[in-house]
């Protein structure tokens, strides 16, 4: 029976076997984060915490961790109002034509980024966005919205269109059905879509690399840029904080998928 079947040793094992390949090579950021060296090492004598201090005593890495803090802020307010109305609209239409666009919708997660990034450089060129705050705003908003698109679509799934056929029989304008009836039971899709929405703008790098250059710069970008002229263990320190950032959004849709199910 389906219901009774158990996995097996061999399955557990690969599982298991599987997450610690995914987890490990994170994990080993935390210790390196933590040397007593002045370059990038496990610790020799014992931890320290003095990498994390530079970090948060340096302008320059708190000044492209509020950046990218606004900038992700920003992109995630952009793709969840453009990726909730799309949802909501193609949900009551429902035509051939609805569906097409939505596959379209989803490029920006089948396209390499870096075909995407090379296409955003030629035209952000033509429109004088690059380098700016609000070209990169809007990169990351429009390869956000697949991510709201997905989550809306499917909360929307399990919508009963009853509620809205009885808002609008009793005099409700379409506006007040969407504010009211729809987004009200929907929210945890959207609240969903928005956390990944603004991972997505947080550790974004290879669109940025593309259009931004000297005055936005983002975290990701500051930590490539590490990388490239040193090795400096405050990088694996940020590392650390950006892997945390991650997961507390992640805990957090957890939280908000359990509450919905509920």
């Amino acid at each position: 029976m389906m219901g009774g079947y158990k996995p097996g040793w061999f399955a557990r094992t690969l599982s298991w076997g599987t997450a610690a390949y995914l987890v490990l090579p994170i994990l080993i950021v935390i210790p390196v984060s933590l040397t007593d060296q002045r370059f990038l090492s496990l610790p020799h004598h014992g931890l320290s915490l003095r990498h994390y201090a530079t970090v948060f005593a340096s302008p320059e890495w708190i000044g492209s961790i509020l950046q990218s803090f606004w900038i992700a802020l920003a992109a995630t307010v952009l793709s969840v109002v453009a990726g909730t109305l799309f949802a909501v609209a193609a949900w009551r239409l429902d035509r051939r034509s609805t569906q097409i666009l939505s596959a379209l919708m989803l490029l920006p997660l089948i396209v390499p980024s870096i075909v995407y990034a090379i296409g955003l450089y030629r035209y952000f060129g033509w429109w004088d966005l690059l380098d700016r705050f609000l070209g990169v705003v809007i990169a990351h908003g429009v390869t956000g919205i697949p991510y709201v698109v997905i989550t809306v679509s499917a909360a929307l799934a399990s919508f009963d269109p009853r509620l809205e056929q009885a808002a609008r029989g009793m005099g409700a304008s379409l506006p007040q059905v969407l504010r009211w009836v729809i987004l009200p039971r929907i929210m945890p899709g959207v609240v969903s879509g928005a956390i990944f929405a603004f991972i997505h703008s947080w550790d974004e790098l290879i669109i940025v690399l593309f259009i931004a250059s000297r005055d936005v710069f983002t975290l990701p970008r500051r930590i490539w840029d590490g990388i490239n002229e040193n090795l400096d263990p405050a990088m694996a320190a940020v590392a650390v904080l950006l892997i945390g950032m991650t997961l507390i959004l992640l805990l957090l849709d957890m939280l908000v998928r359990r509450r919905r199910d509920d």
